[in-house]
């Protein structure tokens, strides 16, 4: 007697609903039908709906919320309070008439393999006027999210307001499908350090959160993020967010030709620990030109061994992560994109892309300075 085949039960199946063998775990569980599905896509969209059917006891669940968003790591150890919140709203889309970079399709940027380890790009002017205009309609777009910081705003609808602001300047959204990852910006609340994965979770009050934006045009980017209180934030988070800005400014003030990259660190990790803060490791400041990151690697603390003499045409950012208390490393969600702190304390940064000029620095992400967000 040969076994019943299963189609694909998505009422949207772009697939022409096929054999399905992939079913969601939970409504096994709970003995719910229809949740067999082709592949990941058709899942995301449509086993949700099912799930939130009120005839099924799905409060009693703890990862599953009466709005009918979900965490869909619930086993899952982490290291503070912030959950994710599921589902992702699909990816958005980026017209034709936009350019891409090299991965938009299928999320590997090949050229920065190719030209990895090669020497530091040195910007003839036109490439710096192009990284001028880049850089400028960067911070234009990192100022438009970060009006809508607020209480009851979800991440998802500030990255839709990033993703529609960049095409409105005829920019690609860089982090959109950079090594697969599935959103328009990065947005790290609280704990989360960064590359965190904008969701359905509000915005809350007394929450800290760290917009990244990057825009592609005319084959260069732009690159940039600061940290921002959601209403009234404890003196805490105030401190952070001060001295997040305080290290980046200190290292900006070194920049210039003959500089050393390894001598950033040197500023920025003391002053990180004289306001009872630490400086994460793992990740660095990076060269950005017509690559998202190349060469110069730019580490935040002291005793780095990074390589590199700052000369005239170099552009690169410096993007220090600064944690509340003493520890600096991290923990990553399942999702293999948000990094968190290990304790669950929190963590801001600043970031700006810098040229080198032949008599010291230029930052072309450079904005208005909301000191007053510390206060």
């Amino acid at each position: 007697m040969s076994a019943t085949t299963v189609t694909c039960q998505s009422s949207t199946c772009p697939n022409g609903h096929p054999p399905s063998k992939l079913e969601c775990p939970t409504c096994n569980k709970l003995g719910i039908k229809g949740s067999f599905f082709c592949g990941q896509e058709c899942f995301k969209a449509d086993f949700v709906h099912d799930l939130a059917r009120p005839r099924q006891p799905l409060l009693e669940d703890p990862n599953i919320h009466k709005d009918g968003t979900f965490n869909p790591f619930g086993n899952f150890k982490f290291t503070g309070s912030l959950r994710p919140r599921y589902p992702l709203s699909p990816k958005r889309e980026v017209p034709d008439h936009v350019s891409k970079p090299d991965y938009a399709e299928d999320g590997r940027p090949t050229a920065e393999s190719r030209r990895a380890g090669q020497p530091t790009k040195i910007l003839n002017e036109e490439e710096q006027l192009k990284m001028r205009e880049v850089c400028k309609l960067s911070r234009e777009v990192l100022d438009i999210a970060a009006s809508y910081v607020k209480p009851g705003v979800t991440t998802d609808m500030i990255d839709e307001i990033v993703h529609n602001a960049c095409i409105e300047r005829g920019a690609y959204p860089a982090p959109l499908n950079y090594r697969g990852f599935p959103k328009s910006v990065c947005l790290s609340v609280n704990e989360v350090i960064c590359h965190g994965i904008p969701d359905q979770r509000k915005l809350q009050e007394g929450d800290i959160v760290n917009i990244d934006v990057t825009l592609y045009k005319d084959g260069f980017f732009g690159d940039l993020n600061e940290t921002y209180p959601v209403g009234r934030v404890d003196d805490e988070s105030k401190k952070l967010m001060r001295t997040a800005r305080e290290c980046l400014d200190e290292a900006i003030k070194l920049c210039k030709p003959g500089a050393l990259f390894r001598d950033l660190g040197k500023v920025i990790e003391p002053h990180a620990r004289s306001n009872g803060c630490a400086t994460v490791r793992q990740y660095c400041g990076h060269g950005i030109n017509d690559l998202f990151h190349c060469t110069p690697n730019v580490p935040h603390y002291a005793k780095n061994r990074a390589i590199g003499t700052m000369k005239a045409g170099m552009t690169f950012t410096i993007e220090p992560m600064i944690n509340v208390g003493h520890n600096w490393d991290t923990v990553h969600w399942p999702d293999d994109w948000t990094a968190t702190t290990v304790d669950g304390k929190r963590s801001a940064q600043f970031e700006e892309t810098l040229l080198i000029t032949e008599t010291g620095v230029e930052v072309l992400t450079a904005g208005k300075r909301r000191d007053d967000l510390f206060d």
